[in-house]
């Protein structure tokens, strides 16, 4: 188990690292600063880029930020004794299926079923808690 929790810890950090790199939240307050007073002058062009390169730079944050919290609560299941252990079916979770993603917290089987459970309420127009998508 100390291999896995320093896999773990060593995913975190790198994630955690990442998020340093992208510059945290003052690179958003950068890119609207490269626009600022003179959008209006600005050529259009730019200012897309410059919108596009802010909303992609969220995504892969907040991915990343889901990311290390997924870790960090792997760490705290493996603290637990619950590690590698589906929290849906109670089986063991595939050594394989932990090596290249530590952070999971279901079998195989149970992720296909859970997927295939949200494109069917998905398709019939009902939310993942049960309840109807609104009307626009």
């Amino acid at each position: 188990m100390d291999e896995v929790k320093k896999r773990l810890e060593s995913e975190l950090n790198r994630t955690v690292e990442r998020l340093r790199h992208m510059g945290g939240p003052l690179l958003s307050v950068d890119v609207m600063n490269r626009v600022g007073d003179t959008s209006q002058l600005a050529d259009e062009v730019d200012v897309i880029q410059v919108n596009e390169d802010r909303e992609m730079n969220f995504a892969t944050r907040s991915l990343l930020v889901e990311r290390a919290n997924r870790l960090a609560e792997a760490l705290e299941r493996l603290r637990g004794g619950d590690y590698g252990t589906c929290e849906e079916c109670g089986e063991p979770i595939a050594p394989a299926r932990l090596r290249v993603m530590p952070e999971v917290r279901t079998c195989v089987r149970c992720q296909d079923r859970i997927e295939r459970m949200s494109r069917h309420l998905a398709a019939v127009g009902a939310g993942v808690d049960g309840e109807e998508a609104e009307e626009e």
